[in-house]
């Protein structure tokens, strides 16, 4: 009776074994449909969040609104405590680069330094460096929800600054949007030291 049992379950064993092969190629093929889909779905959801964050686009290139102004003021000139300089920097491109990096990620470039640190009421005169000869680069500042404070064009060969006031604390992530995912920064804007 023992043996009999045992040969009996090996058929059951093998059954259930198929069955959970069936299971398994089943919810592969749900994964890679889920994932196809996401991909499909993701790009117009984020196009939908840009278009909710992001003024129209007739203003292709703007300073901060009036409610934006609440969160950082930008002006072409002012009283200045501090000042940063940011430069453009490629990290591998189709003149100099290694071209299987070139051929396999497009050119690739990034902002030095990519983290800065700034007082809230400091007037913080921040100088974009693009030196680039042959390649424009944009700069694009969000607050921490992400929504779009300004979108500035920086030119090849060229600086481009602006005196900027926060007036609160937080991280403050820019980009430049031509040239994504690699090219980032984060302003860490911390509160005032105190007058004692």
């Amino acid at each position: 009776m023992h043996s009999g049992e045992v040969a009996g379950s090996r058929p059951r064993l093998q059954r259930e074994r198929r069955c959970m092969r069936v299971a398994m190629t089943a919810m592969n093929g749900i994964w890679r449909g889920a994932m196809v889909a996401a991909s499909a779905i993701l790009p117009a959801l984020i196009g939908v969040a840009s278009a909710v964050a992001a003024p129209p686009m007739e203003k292709h290139y703007y300073l901060p609104d009036a409610a934006a102004s609440k969160i950082v003021s930008v002006a072409k000139t002012g009283n200045v405590e501090a000042e940063v300089t940011v430069l453009t920097e490629a990290v591998a491109i189709k003149e100099t680069g290694p071209k299987e990096t070139v051929a396999k990620f497009g050119e690739v470039y990034a902002f030095s330094p990519a983290f800065i640190a700034i007082r809230r009421e400091v007037p913080t005169m921040l100088t974009f460096w693009n030196l680039q000869p042959d390649d424009e680069h944009d700069l694009m500042l969000t607050a921490p929800d992400f929504t779009v404070l300004l979108h500035l064009t920086l030119a090849p060969l060229s600086k481009t600054s602006y005196v900027f006031t926060f007036h609160k604390d937080g991280i403050f992530p820019f980009y430049c949007t031509v040239h994504q995912p690699e090219m980032n920064g984060q302003i860490l804007v911390l509160p005032p030291t105190s007058t004692k």
